[in-house]
């Protein structure tokens, strides 16, 4: 008798770890499963990249992540003609590849980018859903699966870098903030390996320091630099060393402000 076959268990897909802070993955499966795009605004370092990368793990789509910036053209996402071997090749670019595959692409920073991606973007972000190939003569349709998501920091917004009413109001959007206090915890200690108790004197410390946002300070301490300082603590750095190549160096080059810094910093971990 030949033995029976035994099903193989599928291995667990661990997602990037995400703490969420009210229904924002609910609302993000929702826009993606309504063929919606998405916006993403909040600070920097609140966790909007972290938060696309465990929703794309979870719906178990290919994710294309882009870093726009001032010199990103439209032809850095669609693709171009390049040679290879004496012959000349299309290469698909980033956002090509997710509506071919059904990804999801994610522009980190959209207001960063020129003017022309914004035009790239607006045929797929209403009901076409289709992506104009000028160069190889295509128009694809973007399948069901795929989604768009895009973010910006409002704080870094002028009158020369901003994001066009007529382009915000083409996308479903979610706002981000920092986490909780116990939550924060929660994700800084998981990310560092350090005890939550000697986190929340770090915490305490971004709190104050956030709150000088808008005057001595353009930008508050991230959760990305608590994790930074939180590691360089459980990898055996002393707590103020930690601090000031984490929490004060970063945000400021100012010498009066950096001292200014240091003895709050002092105060509050004492």
């Amino acid at each position: 008798m030949k033995p029976l076959l035994q099903a193989v268990p599928e291995p667990v897909v661990e997602l990037p770890y995400y703490v969420p802070a009210g229904n924002e993955c609910s609302l993000f499966e929702l826009a993606w499963s309504k063929r919606l795009p998405l916006l993403l605004k909040g600070p920097t370092g609140c966790g909007k990249t972290r938060f696309v990368a465990h929703m794309a793990s979870k719906l178990g789509l290919p994710l294309h992540t882009v870093s726009c910036h001032d010199d990103l053209t439209a032809a850095d996402l669609t693709g171009r003609y390049l040679l290879k071997g004496g012959d000349t090749v299309w290469a698909d670019g980033p956002l090509t590849r997710a509506v071919r595959e059904g990804g999801i692409c994610y522009l980190d920073e959209i207001v960063e980018a020129r003017k022309d991606v914004t035009v790239v973007l607006h045929p797929l972000t209403d009901d076409r859903r289709i992506l104009p190939l000028d160069r190889t003569g295509e128009e694809l349709q973007a399948p069901d699966s795929f989604m768009l998501v895009v973010s910006y920091n409002p704080g870094y917004q002028t009158l020369l870098k901003s994001l066009k009413p007529s382009t915000r109001q083409r996308f479903v959007a979610i706002e981000f903030a920092f986490l909780p206090f116990d939550h924060e915890i929660a994700v800084v200690a998981s990310e560092s390996g350090l005890s939550a108790e000697r986190v929340r004197p770090l915490l305490l410390l971004a709190r104050r320091l956030r709150a000088l946002k808008g005057q001595d300070l353009e930008e508050g301490v991230s959760t990305r630099l608590l994790v930074y300082c939180a590691s360089l603590i459980a990898a055996g750095v002393p707590a103020e060393e930690a601090v000031l190549a984490t929490m004060i160096e970063p945000l400021t080059d100012d010498l009066d402000v950096k001292q200014a810094l240091t003895e709050v910093a002092c105060a509050t971990l004492a």
